[in-house]
């Protein structure tokens, strides 16, 4: 078999492969915008009674709050996985800002 015929063949099946998926997703999302419309939103019974809440007093912010525990967890998985330990054996002491 002639190996430029495989080559453009294998090709062009790919690119057919990409045209059928695209096609397929404007048909479904066509469909999903008609079914959108069909269906009327359910009117609300329930009325919105405004709220009087007093404004929030000013609160003292320290300028660097410090790491979170979000983001120490991540540092610990991090160094975790790089050094082929387990979680609980790391430690994070202190963080420091570098510019």
């Amino acid at each position: 078999m002639n190996v430029g015929l495989v080559i453009v063949m294998g090709v062009s099946i790919v690119f057919i492969g990409l045209v059928c998926i695209v096609l397929l997703c404007k048909i479904m999302s066509a469909v999903v915008a008609i079914s959108e419309k069909a269906t009327p939103a359910a009117p609300s019974t329930v009325k919105a009674q405004p709220v009087n809440t007093p404004a929030p007093a000013a609160a003292s912010v320290s300028p660097d709050p410090g790491p979170r525990g979000e983001v120490v967890a991540a540092i610990a998985a991090v160094l975790a996985e790089e050094l082929g330990e387990d979680v609980s054996a790391i430690r994070i002491l202190s963080l420091k800002k570098v510019n």
